[in-house]
């Protein structure tokens, strides 16, 4: 089973907070995680991480595009040097659900070979995508290597994989929000929201 941190927080499916970013609110069924409860979360996550790699060469690889936003931010709730390399893939294209095949878009610039490598991705739903790319990752010999996700949907599980640290366990439902999209738009809105089912399946409305 994948190793949970302290201090997960499990979100209230009934949130009606306002959605307040112009015309994308109209295609948010509900607010899931506001922006306070994003930025106090992230800011924990930086102190645990200074306090883990205090003194280690520490290398954070940002998993594109949906982790753009969580990294910028928790890149900057820690205090101890540290680097920052990008990686691409691609599994869902469209779609609302993953293919479960996964394309290395981009890979890394620099190695990884004796680094304390941590991964950084916005959300965890069948592990599939990051069991390959710690899979891929550990043939590259770090010194070690982890996770930290900002959601993790533990109902979508299909394989086994450890992540030391998860922001925010969510329902298994369509989220969107601070980095995270469908078809490319809504990674900028400051929350984390539910997308209505009719906008990513019509006739469903």
């Amino acid at each position: 089973m994948a190793e949970r941190s302290p201090g997960v927080a499990v979100v209230n499916e009934e949130r009606a907070d306002a959605c307040v970013q112009g015309q994308l609110c109209q295609d948010i069924e509900r607010v899931l995680i506001s922006a306070e409860e994003i930025q106090g979360r992230v800011r924990e996550l930086g102190s645990q991480i200074n306090e883990r790699y205090a003194g280690k060469d520490l290398l954070l690889i940002a998993v594109l595009k949906g982790s753009i936003v969580f990294i910028a931010d928790l890149m900057r709730a820690i205090s101890i040097p540290h680097e920052v390399d990008f990686l691409a893939t691609s599994s869902y294209g469209a779609s609302s659900t993953s293919s479960g095949v996964v394309r290395i878009l981009k890979d890394l610039n620099e190695p990884i070979e004796g680094r304390h490598a941590l991964v950084v991705e916005d959300i965890i739903d069948s592990g599939q995508t990051l069991a390959y790319l710690t899979r891929l990752f550990s043939a590259r010999n770090p010194a070690s290597l982890e996770v930290v996700t900002l959601l993790d949907k533990p109902t979508r599980r299909e394989v086994d994989i450890d992540v030391l640290w998860t922001g925010f366990s969510v329902p298994n439902e369509f989220v969107i929000g601070y980095g995270l999209d469908f078809n490319q738009k809504y990674r900028n809105l400051p929350y984390i929201g539910v997308l209505k089912p009719e906008v990513y399946e019509p006739g469903t409305e």
